[in-house]
C-alpha cells in the first residue's frame, strides 16, 4: 500500500458539502451539490482504501470478496456494525430500503463489516445467527480484529462508508438517522459513475445461508413469560414474528402473527408483529414489546383481538414522552413487565426502551399517576434515564444513564421494592427503586459511567462481578433471588440482592446445545429471556440461538428441552363431537366468486371441493379444519342455518351436497350460497403451524323444474 487512507482525509471535504446541503431547499439543489462534490473527488488516489485482508470469514457469499476483483466496478456501501448494538439495528431498515431500490445489476453492493465489541461477537457462528435473526441479505465479513476499522480510523458503531467503483472513499455517515442522505449519496454516485461508464453489471456471488436451513418450530425466541395460575407459557417467537401461548405441558393453545413480519391489529388470525421481544401475561391479557414496529401491543385472548397500546409504528426520538399511548412515538421496546408505580397496583406496564436507553411506564386503563403529575391514564412516559448511553447511577431517575436496557423483573415486596434491569451494553444489572426512582448498581460493570467496556465472566460481589451483555432477568420471590440470562457468556447466573453476590448457576461458558443431568455441564447459545415458574421451582429459558425453550429444574439441577407440540388442537374452543363448528371468516380470507349455476326446485346441488396445501406441509392432525355452507338472506335454501363438516383428508375432493326445497319462492330468483373453509396445516419438517381461510360465493339461477337430478359444481383453491 503506497499511502495510508482514512476517513479523516475525507472529513474536511465532506463537511463543506454537509453544510451546503443543510442550506439547500430543494432535492434538485442537493443532487447538484453532490454531483459537483463527486467531480471534485474524481481521480484522488489518496482516497483509495486498502482491500479486505485475506483469510477473513465471509457470510452470505460463495467465497471471499475483493474490492479489486468481485467488487470492482461497483458502488460499495460498507456498513461497520456490531450485532449487539441497537443503533446498528436501527439502520437495517434503511439498508433494506436501499437494496430494494438498487440491485447488484444497477451497480450497488452492500457489505456488512462486522467489527465486534464483545469477545462473543468475534465468533463467526454467533455472527451467522445475528445475520439470520436480523434478516441481513447482503455479504458480511467478520473483521474480528477490526483491521479495516482501524485502518480507516472508524470511531463508532454504526458507520456507513460509500465507495466508488475504484475502491475510493466517497462519503461517510456516522450513527443512525441518515436515511435521506444515504439515499441521496447512493443515487447520485450510481448516476455519476453510470454516466462515466465505470459501473459493471456483473453478478456478485451472494449465497444466503438462510436458504439452506430447514424450518424449525421456533426461530430465535426472545423472551418468555409464565402464568402459573392457568399453567401457560407465553413465548415471543421472534424470528417467526409471532407470539405463542402454550400449556406448561407443551400443548399449543394460540398462535398470533407470523410467519412474515407485519403491523396489523384485529382478530388473532389477522394480527401481525415485527420481531417481538418482551412479553407479560395477566389473566387473559398478553402484553407485547413489538420491537421492530416500535409498538406496545395488547393481546386479549378472551376477545381474540390484538390492539396497539403505545407507539405510532415508526421509530421515535422523543426522550420525555407524556402523550397518550397511541400518539406517543417510542423506540425499540425490548421488554415489558406489569407492576406498580406510585402506589398503583398492577396497572403500570414497565418498558425497557432499548432504543433511547431509558425505562418508560405505560399507565393502563385503571392506573393513575402520583398526584404530583398532571398526566392521565393511558399516558406513556419516560420514568428513568437521561437518554444518554451511559452506565450512570443517580438518586434522581432522570439523571441516571442506561445503555440499551433489555430485560426487566419486578420485585414489589419489601424490602426490595424495585425494578431490576438487565442493562446489556454496560454489562450490568441495575435497580430502579419504586418509591423514589433512585438508580443503583447491583452487579457488573464498573464505577466509571462512561466505560461501557467493563465486561467479562467473573463470579463475585457487586462491581467485582463481571457479565457480558445480559439480556434477561427474573425475580424469584420465594427465594429472594434474581436469575440472570448472561447472554454472551452463554450462562445463567444467580444474584443475591442482599449480599450483591453473583455466581454461575448453569452453563459452561461456551456456546452449545447440550442437555445435561448437571447444570454445569449444560450448554446454551446466547439465551435472551428467562422467567420463574411453578412456585420458584423451575426456570423457563429462551435459548435464543438454539431456537429452543429450555427448563431448568432448581431442585434436581437438571436441564431439559421444553416440548412444544405444534398440533393446533387447542387453537379454537373445543367442539362437541360431530361436525366442527365453523369460526368467523377473517378479513384475510381469500375470496373466490363463482359463475352462476342453473338449478331448479328439488334438485341436489353437489359442490366438489379440491384444496391444495403448499409443498412440504400437511394438515394438522386433530386441529379444527372445517367447512361451512350458508345462505345469508336465503336461509330457506338449507335445512339448518349453516351446514358444516370436518376437513380431514385432502387427497381427494370433498363432496358437499345440499338438496334444494321442493318449492322455491318467486321472490328469490337469484339466491347465493357461501362456502367457507378453514384449514390448519403444519410443515412436515419443523412443524411450523398455520391457519388459512377461504370463501366461495356461488350464485344460483332458478330455472323451470328439471326433475330430481344432481347438479355438480367444481370448486378449487390452493393455499
Amino acid at each position: 500500500m503506497a499511502s495510508r487512507c482514512s476517513l479523516s482525509a475525507l472529513f474536511s471535504t465532506q463537511s463543506e458539502l454537509d453544510c451546503a446541503l443543510d442550506e439547500a431547499t430543494t432535492w434538485q439543489e442537493r443532487e447538484k451539490l453532490v454531483y459537483e462534490y463527486l467531480e471534485k473527488l474524481d481521480g484522488r488516489e489518496d482516497l483509495k482504501i486498502p482491500d479486505f485482508q485475506t483469510g477473513l470469514e465471509w457470510l452470505n457469499t460463495e467465497g471471499p470478496l475483493s474490492l479489486n476483483k468481485e467488487l470492482a466496478g461497483k458502488v460499495v456501501l460498507l456498513d461497520f456494525f456490531t450485532y449487539c448494538c441497537i443503533n446498528c439495528m436501527h439502520i437495517l431498515p434503511d439498508l433494506h430500503q436501499l437494496e430494494k431500490k438498487h440491485s447488484v445489476e444497477d451497480g450497488l453492493v452492500v457489505v456488512g463489516v462486522h467489527s465486534a465489541k464483545f469477545p462473543n461477537e468475534k465468533v463467526v457462528d454467533n455472527i451467522r445467527s445475528a445475520v439470520l435473526r436480523y434478516d441481513i441479505c447482503h455479504p458480511v465479513v467478520n473483521d474480528s480484529e477490526a483491521c479495516l476499522w482501524h485502518e480507516l480510523e472508524v470511531s463508532c458503531w454504526p458507520t456507513l462508508v460509500l465507495l466508488g467503483p475504484r475502491g475510493n472513499l466517497l462519503f461517510s455517515l456516522v450513527g443512525e438517522g441518515h436515511r435521506d442522505k444515504l439515499m441521496l449519496f447512493t443515487d447520485s454516485a450510481l448516476r455519476y459513475y453510470g454516466e462515466q461508464g465505470l459501473l459493471k453489471p456483473h453478478a456478485v456471488g451472494v449465497k444466503l445461508y438462510r436458504d439452506s436451513l430447514p424450518p424449525s418450530a421456533l426461530s430465535f425466541p426472545g423472551k418468555v413469560a409464565v402464568d402459573d395460575s392457568k399453567k401457560r407459557l407465553v413465548i415471543a417467537d421472534t424470528g417467526h414474528h409471532r407470539i405463542l401461548v402454550v400449556s406448561t405441558t407443551g400443548k399449543l393453545l394460540h398462535v398470533i402473527g407470523g410467519p412474515e413480519s407485519g403491523r396489523q391489529d384485529g382478530d388473532l388470525s389477522e394480527a401481525s408483529f415485527n420481531s417481538p421481544q418482551g412479553v407479560a401475561i395477566k389473566g387473559e391479557i398478553v402484553y407485547v414489546a413489538d420491537t421492530e414496529n416500535h409498538l406496545i401491543r395488547k393481546i386479549d385472548l378472551l376477545e381474540e383481538r390484538v390492539s396497539t397500546l403505545a407507539g405510532v409504528g415508526t421509530q421515535g426520538t422523543d426522550k420525555d414522552g407524556g402523550a397518550a399511548g397511541p400518539q406517543q412515538p417510542i423506540s425499540s421496546p425490548w421488554d415489558v413487565t406489569l407492576g406498580t408505580a406510585g402506589g398503583v397496583e398492577d396497572n403500570v406496564l414497565w418498558i425497557a426502551m432499548a432504543g433511547t436507553h431509558q425505562i418508560w411506564a405505560l399507565f393502563l386503563a385503571d392506573g393513575k399517576l402520583p398526584k404530583a403529575s398532571e398526566s392521565k391514564e393511558g399516558t406513556c412516559v419516560r420514568w428513568a434515564g437521561s437518554g444518554n448511553e451511559e452506565n450512570r447511577n443517580n438518586s434522581y431517575p432522570h439523571k441516571a444513564g442506561f445503555a440499551q436496557p433489555s430485560g426487566l423483573a419486578l420485585a414489589p415486596e419489601e424490602p426490595w421494592s424495585c425494578l431490576y434491569v438487565a442493562d446489556s451494553e454496560s454489562s450490568t444489572i441495575r435497580t430502579l427503586a419504586l418509591k423514589d426512582g433512585a438508580v443503583k448498581l447491583l452487579v457488573g460493570g464498573e464505577r466509571d459511567p462512561m466505560n461501557l467496556f467493563a465486561f467479562g465472566d467473573v463470579d463475585g460481589k457487586g462491581v467485582d462481578a463481571k457479565l457480558q451483555h445480559p439480556l434477561g432477568v427474573a425475580w424469584a420471590p420465594e427465594q429472594s433471588l434474581l436469575y440472570v440470562a448472561d447472554s454472551y457468556n452463554h450462562k445463567i447466573k444467580v444474584v443475591d440482592p442482599k449480599t450483591k453476590q453473583c455466581s454461575t448457576l448453569a452453563g459452561t461458558g461456551e456456546a452449545g446445545d447440550t442437555l445435561g443431568p448437571e447444570f454445569n455441564k449444560s450448554c446454551f447459545s446466547e439465551p435472551g429471556g428467562i422467567c420463574v415458574g411453578d412456585g420458584g421451582k423451575l426456570l423457563y429459558l429462551a435459548d435464543t440461538n438454539n431456537h429452543q425453550v429450555k427448563v431448568l429444574d432448581l431442585a434436581t439441577k437438571t436441564v431439559s428441552l421444553f416440548p412444544i407440540s405444534m398440533d393446533c388442537t387447542d387453537s379454537a374452543p373445543s367442539q362437541p363431537s360431530g361436525p366442527a363448528k365453523a369460526p368467523k371468516l377473517p378479513k384475510s380470507a381469500a375470496k373466490n366468486e363463482m359463475p352462476p349455476v342453473a338449478v331448479s326446485a328439488g334438485q341436489t346441488l353437489n359442490m366438489s371441493l379440491t384444496l391444495s396445501l403448499p409443498e412440504g406441509t400437511k394438515l394438522t392432525e386433530e386441529a379444527p379444519s372445517c367447512w361451512a355452507l350458508s345462505a345469508e338472506g336465503s336461509e330457506w335454501l338449507l335445512e339448518s342455518p349453516a351446514v358444516t363438516g370436518d376437513i380431514v383428508d385432502l387427497s381427494k375432493p370433498i363432496s358437499i351436497s345440499t338438496k334444494l326445497p321442493a318449492v322455491i319462492k318467486d321472490s328469490d330468483n337469484n339466491p347465493i350460497l357461501t362456502l367457507g373453509v378453514w384449514v390448519y396445516y403444519c410443515m412436515e419438517t419443523g412443524k411450523a403451524c398455520m391457519m388459512k381461510a377461504a370463501s366461495f360465493t356461488q350464485p344460483l339461477q332458478i330455472s323451470a323444474s328439471q326433475g330430481e337430478v344432481e347438479v355438480t359444481v367444481a370448486l378449487a383453491h390452493a393455499f
